[in-house]
């Protein structure tokens, strides 16, 4: 494979990286075909461990695997960002749902970055099964990052907001 194709490749790997990372993926794999006898497979996963506490924060961090390649070519580890749901602040969903910032439409929302919150204070609600669950601050500090959008679905585990 010429360098041409191999600085390509990397790029195109990088991409599919942050492609996994901005969908939330754990696995992606893609064959590219260039000709009859060359072509390189890419495999790209990571590993999410969630511990759901109300306290204590996630311990474990996403790892990245190396990518499958050719055997003309070189295997290129990708490195991924830090999880967000490892962060010590983190408040992650505790379940699958629609996430609403405000009680109803129309009324001011919950949070916004800085607000000071106690604990116990409703952070905001998911909605599952048509049940609205509101997610309690489970101690007190300061909003300083929200991660979700209002009207956004969320998974079991997803970082909703962190709280420092």
């Amino acid at each position: 494979m010429s360098k041409k194709n191999h600085d390509s490749d990397v790029a195109f790997i990088k991409a599919l990286a942050e492609l996994l990372q901005e969908n939330d993926l754990t696995e992606l794999e893609v064959m590219r075909e260039y000709g009859e006898d060359d072509s390189l497979n890419v495999r790209v996963s990571r590993q999410k461990h969630i511990t759901m506490a109300a306290a204590a924060p996630a311990l474990a961090a996403p790892a990245a695997a190396p990518a499958a390649a050719p055997v003309a070519a070189a295997p290129v580890a990708v490195e991924m960002p830090e999880d967000p749901a490892s962060h010590p602040g983190a408040v992650t969903s505790p379940m699958v749902g629609t996430v609403y910032m405000q009680a109803e439409p129309g009324t001011p929302a919950f949070i916004s970055v800085g607000t000071q919150v106690s604990e116990g204070d409703t952070l905001l609600i998911v909605e599952a099964m048509k049940t609205m669950n509101h997610i309690p601050a489970p101690r007190a500090g300061t909003v300083k990052r929200i991660m979700v959008d209002d009207g956004a679905a969320v998974e079991f585990g997803a970082p909703l907001i962190i709280l420092e």
